[in-house]
């Protein structure tokens, strides 16, 4: 290739994302528990309306999403005119990233937040910087002190992945009003309907003009097969963001299987407790083996083990009992696993095989 031929600043720079696995070589029908996927999957109405929409393959969606963005509305009581929808909350990230950042510009975030945090700023050429966490938690004071004049954008998921943790609504609203003024603040909500009773930071989007909030199709509803994903923000954001979007940027399968998917509260709630219950146990039970982990709020765990030799260890352990659980030491985690909540079944599973691995059975 001709060296005049060059990729735009940056983007050289960029670490393929690499998730998680879902195979291992020899193991035939491998317990997947590396993506943090619903061991339940989407309700029965997301599926039948998956199935209707066979009928109208030939046929272009609809460009303007608004029957997804209404029932979106309806369900969360927001307004339909602030929503905007996206293939992931990564596509949101990325609209954010292309009108909000560039060369010149930082992208703050949390070093053990998402990958693509770093991966998207790095795209548009801005500057990634990663601010120190307090015990596996955002630290509202570290990110303000990380902040300066040529931030643009801050990231933080609440929950968080890897780490499940997540701070409280006083926190999050004293880091909003500590930004400086050209500073957004997005807030990931992928993991917020696994939180009961939490709004993912809808209060403090109605009463400020600098915080947006991304969410997903893919965790709590199981529909990660199909990248739906949604933001709501302050209308002049979101009407920039909606100037980059792509007419088609969704099919008619994502935004009929998503809106049938939200009116279908009964099955978020009985996901959200039975996670809830096996969160709990599974902790309980690696804590009675000596592996420690954080409150999540999540519908995974972060196993810690005494060090990164360990935690390889019982990582290949478990691919010849047939788990794959997820490496974290691209989060800057090497000591730690990060294990989906399945169901009861698939949690007594790994609790059996770690205590193994432990020699403690």
């Amino acid at each position: 290739m001709s060296d005049a031929i060059r990729p735009q600043p940056g983007i050289l720079d960029i670490a393929l994302y690499e998730g998680g696995k879902s195979h291992v070589a020899g193991v035939a029908n491998a317990l997947k528990l590396s993506s943090n996927e619903n061991p339940f999957g989407p309700s029965d109405r997301a599926k039948e309306a998956f199935q209707r929409t066979v009928h109208t393959l030939h046929r272009y969606p609809n460009t303007d999403h608004h029957n997804l963005r209404h029932a979106i509305a309806e369900v969360h009581r927001l307004d339909a005119d602030r929503v905007i929808c996206g293939c992931g909350s990564d596509e949101i990230i990325t609209f954010l990233m292309q009108a909000y950042a560039g060369p010149g510009d930082e992208v703050v975030f949390t070093e053990h937040g998402f990958l693509m945090y770093r991966i998207s700023a790095l795209a548009v050429g801005a500057t990634p910087v990663e601010v120190a966490e307090r015990e596996r938690t955002a630290d509202v004071d570290a990110i303000l002190a990380a902040c300066s004049q040529r931030t643009k954008l801050v990231f933080i998921a609440n929950p968080n992945n890897p780490t499940g943790t997540m701070i409280g609504a006083a926190d999050v609203a004293r880091l909003a009003d500590g930004l400086p003024r050209q500073a957004i603040l997005v807030l990931d909500g992928a993991y917020a309907e696994y939180v009961q009773g939490y709004d993912g930071g809808l209060g403090l989007i109605e009463s400020r003009s600098n915080v947006v909030m991304t969410r997903t199709f893919s965790k709590i509803y199981g529909l990660g097969g199909l990248r739906i994903g949604w933001g709501y923000g302050p209308k002049p954001i979101i009407d920039v963001l909606n100037r980059i979007r792509g007419p088609f940027n969704l099919s008619t399968a994502q935004l009929e299987v998503a809106e049938a998917a939200v009116r279908d509260q009964d099955h978020v709630n009985r996901c959200r407790t039975e996670n809830a219950r096996w969160r709990a146990w599974l902790a309980e039970a690696l804590a009675e083996l000596g592996v420690p982990s954080d409150t999540s709020l999540a519908n995974f765990v972060l196993a810690r083990f005494a060090d990164a030799a360990e935690a390889e260890n019982c990582d290949a352990f478990l691919q010849t009992q047939g788990l794959i659980v997820r490496r974290v030491s691209g989060y800057k985690l090497p000591h730690c696993l990060r294990i989906t909540v399945g169901d009861e079944a698939s949690c007594r599973r790994v609790a059996h095989a770690i205590a193994q691995f432990k020699g403690l059975r």
